[in-house]
Protein backbone atom coordinates (compact mmCIF):
# COMPACT_ATOMS: atom_id res chain seq x y z
CA UNK A 1 0.00 0.00 0.00
CA UNK A 2 1.62 3.23 -1.13
CA UNK A 3 1.22 6.21 1.12
CA UNK A 4 1.73 9.64 -0.40
CA UNK A 5 2.66 12.60 1.72
CA UNK A 6 1.65 16.23 1.66
CA UNK A 7 4.45 18.53 0.60
CA UNK A 8 5.71 20.89 3.26
CA UNK A 9 5.04 24.54 2.50
CA UNK A 10 5.80 27.75 4.34
CA UNK A 11 2.12 27.88 5.23
CA UNK A 12 2.37 24.55 7.07
CA UNK A 13 5.22 25.81 9.19
CA UNK A 14 3.30 28.97 10.02
CA UNK A 15 0.34 26.85 11.09
CA UNK A 16 2.28 25.00 13.75
CA UNK A 17 2.98 28.07 15.85
CA UNK A 18 2.61 27.90 19.63
CA UNK A 19 -0.84 27.83 21.18
CA UNK A 20 -2.67 26.83 18.00
CA UNK A 21 -4.89 23.82 18.70
CA UNK A 22 -3.97 20.68 16.75
CA UNK A 23 -7.48 20.58 15.27
CA UNK A 24 -7.03 24.04 13.76
CA UNK A 25 -3.57 23.22 12.41
CA UNK A 26 -4.80 20.05 10.73
CA UNK A 27 -7.83 21.79 9.27
CA UNK A 28 -5.79 24.68 7.89
CA UNK A 29 -3.18 22.32 6.40
CA UNK A 30 -5.97 20.31 4.77
CA UNK A 31 -7.65 23.44 3.39
CA UNK A 32 -4.28 24.56 2.01
CA UNK A 33 -3.73 21.14 0.40
CA UNK A 34 -7.20 21.13 -1.18
CA UNK A 35 -6.79 24.66 -2.52
CA UNK A 36 -3.57 23.62 -4.27
CA UNK A 37 -5.42 20.90 -6.20
CA UNK A 38 -7.00 23.59 -8.41
CA UNK A 39 -10.27 21.72 -8.87
CA UNK A 40 -8.76 18.24 -9.29
CA UNK A 41 -10.49 15.51 -7.32
CA UNK A 42 -8.23 13.97 -4.66
CA UNK A 43 -8.30 10.23 -4.07
CA UNK A 44 -7.58 8.26 -0.90
CA UNK A 45 -7.63 11.50 1.07
CA UNK A 46 -8.61 9.75 4.29
CA UNK A 47 -5.62 7.39 4.06
CA UNK A 48 -3.30 10.26 3.18
CA UNK A 49 -4.37 12.38 6.14
CA UNK A 50 -4.25 9.45 8.56
CA UNK A 51 -0.70 8.64 7.48
CA UNK A 52 0.35 12.28 7.83
CA UNK A 53 -0.91 12.40 11.41
CA UNK A 54 -0.38 8.82 12.53
CA UNK A 55 3.28 8.42 11.53
CA UNK A 56 4.58 11.39 13.59
CA UNK A 57 2.26 10.35 16.44
CA UNK A 58 3.86 6.90 16.49
CA UNK A 59 7.36 8.41 16.30
CA UNK A 60 6.71 10.80 19.18
CA UNK A 61 5.10 8.19 21.43
CA UNK A 62 7.83 5.63 20.74
CA UNK A 63 10.45 8.25 21.62
CA UNK A 64 8.49 9.25 24.74
CA UNK A 65 8.32 5.61 25.90
CA UNK A 66 11.94 4.92 24.92
CA UNK A 67 10.71 2.37 22.33
CA UNK A 68 8.83 0.34 24.92
CA UNK A 69 5.98 -1.08 22.84
CA UNK A 70 3.89 -2.14 25.83
CA UNK A 71 4.01 1.35 27.33
CA UNK A 72 3.42 2.96 23.92
CA UNK A 73 0.34 0.79 23.37
CA UNK A 74 -1.05 1.92 26.73
CA UNK A 75 -0.32 5.59 26.00
CA UNK A 76 -2.04 5.32 22.61
CA UNK A 77 -4.93 3.18 23.84
CA UNK A 78 -4.13 0.44 21.32
CA UNK A 79 -3.47 -3.24 21.68
CA UNK A 80 0.19 -4.15 21.39
CA UNK A 81 -0.59 -6.12 18.22
CA UNK A 82 -2.25 -3.12 16.58
CA UNK A 83 0.69 -0.93 17.59
CA UNK A 84 3.13 -3.40 16.01
CA UNK A 85 1.11 -3.42 12.75
CA UNK A 86 1.21 0.36 12.61
CA UNK A 87 4.92 0.50 13.42
CA UNK A 88 5.55 -1.98 10.62
CA UNK A 89 3.38 0.02 8.21
CA UNK A 90 5.47 3.14 8.82
CA UNK A 91 8.83 1.33 8.83
CA UNK A 92 9.41 1.88 12.55
CA UNK A 93 9.53 -1.69 13.79
CA UNK A 94 12.86 -2.56 15.37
Amino acid sequence: MAINTLEKTNTEFELTQKNQPLHDSVRQALENYLSQLKGQMPSNLYELILAEVEAPLMEAVMEYTKNNQSRAAIVLGLSRGTLRKKLKLYGMLE
